[in-house]
Parts: structure tokens; C-alpha cells; sequence
């Protein structure tokens, strides 16, 4: 320890790496290099995570949709090939029976942008896609309500005829500066009227188009379009202590019974499981980290290599020095101690360098983004924490000793009476 601190000690470092300067900076750029690469692929994989849940910023990930298919087999007299519809009162069925939900949202649909205009103001049309909802599904998607509100459970008990519409909907329908809220939109020959407008971000990478949606009371919906008790499909968010992938095959049973499914028909009930999805996205950033950690180790050991080089050709042309030393007492630890100090302060000093010039970097790239709508992007705010730092710098101070093991135990094996001789 009191080498560590010892002022002759830190002079003869510096000497030792300073005489030949040139040959020193070539060699530690190989650390800076990877260093730098290691900081920049993990700032680059965070950027690319925050991207992506940046679109499910505000969404229930712990969902799931559930929607009705075709039986696939025969059961109990009923032929293959069946088709059935989920009702209203299979959504009470699951929440008296399958514990731990906190959303049950039943949905229908009609129409779409691919589909002939089914909305109409005065002289003005569209094609839009109108739902059915009820007031929990603005809990489990992202919406910001920019204008008036959102369907509430008065609108559903009294199912009145009134929508919330799409920023894209009011655009194309209203003329710039005209009043929205109270006005009346025809959907398929009925009339609602705007109670609310909303901005929302889409996850599929078409952000236009999920502005191009209106939203009306589910009840409402099933009247005005003679859907009776029918479901399209259904929303079904699980509370945090659980999962909706460990739940869901309990629903998809209990469907099954309620609709007289064969129990090992799987094709019989569709689904999409957003807790799934979102945990394999991040099994795929765990597996980038480590890509990450594996390469930047990679291109750092090349440059503990080079260091480890330099540090044995540094023994080599202090062999008459280390003789006299070990000729005047000198111990192997306090050989070995200063070739592993050089190797160390080499490392590290072109490690922090490399930190230093990647954070710059990152630095210059976040401001770039701060100035640019990144809304809708797939890359965001590149950056490692401290925890990234000290982990860089463990990797940093084991490298080091590494790179000076070897040219240490060299050191001390050089004979005194032979390193005398050495011209």
C-alpha cells in the first residue's frame, strides 16, 4: 500500500511510460478503442430499448386480446368448422371466475380505412375505424384526450350515441378553427355526437393512421348497428401481482366450456399476449447487452494485449536496472509491484480516455435528438448509467493487472548476476 502512495514510485511510472512517448500512446489507444466501443454498443442498445418502449409508454403491457375463430374440431355433436361469437355476458363470466383481472374492455368494430366511407359531416366524408368501447379501454392504450373527454359509464348505462374522435377525423371532417364538441358526425346512417377528441401513439409504426379512429359507448355501438349481445373481441388486462400469459389459459377454458369448444381445440379461440410480446423484447435487449459486453471485451483484450507487449519490451530494456535493484535488496513483490502499477495506470488512464471520448459523443448525439420530434422514433436518449461506468472501470483495473501479470513475473526472474552482465 505505501508503494501505491510513494512519490518515487508514481516519478518512475511516468518516466518509464514518458521515455518512449510515442510507442506508449500507439499501445494505449488500443484500450481507448475498446473501451469506447464497449460504452457507445451499450449506449446504443439503451437508445434503441427506450425507442421501442417508448411506444408502449402508457399501455397495459400486462393485456391481452382475445377474439373468437372457427372450431377446428367436433365436439359434442357440433361439426368442425363452426363459427361462434363471444356475448356481453361472457365478460361478467370471466371476472366472476378468473381472479386477479383488472380489466375486462369488450369491443366491437365496423369499418376502416381500407373500407368504403362510413362517416359523413355535411359534405364531407371518410373511412374511418369506429369502436364500440367502454371507459377502461383508455387505461389499457395510450390516448391523450386533447378536447372535451372520453366515454364514462353514464354514456354506457344510458347508452348514448356520442364519440370521441381521432386528431386525423376532426381534419378531414371539420374545416380549421370550427367547433367540435356538441357537433354531430352520421356513422352509417346514425347520428352521434362529439363529446371529445384525442392524440394517440401507434406501436405498429403508423402514427397517422391511429389518429383516423372514433370511439363510441359499447351499448351505444350494439343498438345503432343491431350487433344485440354480440362481442368482436375482448381487452383483458391482469393486475400487477400476476401475469395475463399465467391467466389466460384459464380463460380460454372457461370460452370454451361457455361456447361448447373442444378443450384441446387451440385454434378455436384467437389471441395476441402483449405481456409475451413485450417480455420477449426484453429477453432481446438482455441478449444485446451481452452482445454488447462480449464484442466491447473483445476489442478491449486486443488492447491488453498491445499493453502487456509494451510492458514486457519495458522489462527487457530496464533488465540492468532491475538487477542492481534486486542486487541492492530489492524483493520480488517490489518488482513485480511496480511493473503491475505501470501496467494498471497505462489501462486506466486510456480506458478513461475512451469513457471521456464516448460520453462526448453521446453527449453530441442527445442534444442532436433533443432539437428532432422523436415521438414516433425507435431510437432515444443513448446513454449508460453510473453502474455501466464502475463496471467499465472494474474491467478496467482487472485488464490492467492482466496485462502487467505477465511482464511482472518476467521481471522477477531475472538473475541479478545476469542482468549485470546485460549491456
Amino acid at each position: 500500500m505505501s508503494k501505491l502512495f510513494s512519490k518515487d514510485s508514481w516519478s518512475e511510472i511516468l518516466e518509464a511510460l514518458s521515455s518512449n512517448w510515442f510507442r506508449t500512446v500507439l499501445t494505449s489507444f488500443g484500450v481507448l478503442w475498446g473501451i469506447f466501443i464497449l460504452v457507445i454498443l451499450l449506449a446504443a442498445g439503451k437508445g434503441l430499448e427506450n425507442g421501442v418502449k417508448q411506444g408502449f409508454d402508457g399501455m397495459a403491457t400486462n393485456s391481452m386480446f382475445m377474439w373468437s375463430q372457427t372450431a377446428s374440431k367436433p365436439y359434442k355433436g357440433l361439426p368442425k368448422g363452426r363459427r361462434y361469437r363471444f356475448k356481453i355476458e361472457d365478460v361478467e363470466a370471466i371476472r366472476q371466475a378468473i381472479p386477479n383481472l383488472r380489466y375486462i374492455s369488450p369491443r366491437n368494430q365496423l369499418g376502416g380505412f381500407r373500407g368504403t366511407n362510413n362517416v359523413v359531416r355535411g359534405l364531407n366524408t371518410g373511412a374511418f375505424n369506429v369502436y364500440g368501447d367502454y371507459p377502461e379501454f383508455i387505461e389499457q392504450q395510450p390516448m391523450d384526450i386533447t378536447l372535451g373527454r372520453f366515454i364514462n359509464y353514464s354514456d354506457i348505462n344510458e347508452k348514448r350515441k356520442v364519440a370521441v374522435i381521432g386528431s386525423a377525423v376532426r381534419s378531414e371532417l371539420y374545416e380549421p378553427g370550427e367547433e367540435v364538441l356538441g357537433s354531430y358526425i352520421k356513422i352509417n346512417g346514425v347520428n352521434f355526437m362529439v363529446i371529445g377528441t384525442y392524440n394517440k401513439k401507434s406501436n405498429d409504426g403508423d402514427a397517422e393512421e391511429g389518429q383516423k379512429e372514433i370511439f363510441v359507448p359499447f351499448t351505444a355501438f350494439s343498438q345503432a348497428f343491431n350487433m344485440g349481445n354480440r362481442v368482436g373481441w375482448m381487452a383483458i388486462t391482469a393486475e400487477d401481482n400476476t401475469t395475463i400469459t399465467e391467466l389466460k389459459d384459464n380463460i380460454f377454458d372457461l370460452m370454451k366450456s361457455r361456447h361448447t369448444i373442444h378443450p384441446e381445440d387451440d385454434r378455436a379461440i384467437g389471441h395476441f399476449d402483449l405481456y409475451e410480446e413485450f417480455s420477449k423484447i426484453n429477453g432481446l435487449f438482455v441478449a444485446l447487452n451481452f452482445v454488447a459486453y462480449f464484442v466491447g471485451i473483445l476489442v478491449l483484450l486486443s488492447g491488453i494485449i498491445g499493453i502487456s507487449n509494451i510492458m514486457l519490451i519495458v522489462v527487457k530494456e530496464r533488465t540492468k536496472e532491475i538487477g542492481i535493484r534486486r542486487a541492492l535488496g530489492a524483493t520480488p513483490w517490489s518488482i513485480r509491484s511496480q511493473i503491475l502499477l505501470e501496467s494498471i495506470f497505462l489501462t486506466i488512464i486510456s480506458g478513461m480516455a475512451g469513457i471521456a471520448l464516448a460520453s462526448g459523443l453521446l453527449a453530441l448525439i442527445n442534444n442532436i435528438l433533443d432539437g428532432m420530434d422523436t415521438s414516433d422514433m425507435m431510437f432515444l436518449n443513448p446513454s449508460v448509467n453510473i453502474g455501466v461506468v464502475l463496471i467499465a472501470l472494474a474491467i478496467l483495473i482487472i485488464s490492467g493487472l492482466l496485462a502487467g501479470l505477465i511482464p511482472a513475473q518476467t521481471a522477477i526472474k531475472v538473475k541479478p548476476v545476469d542482468a549485470l552482465r546485460t549491456d
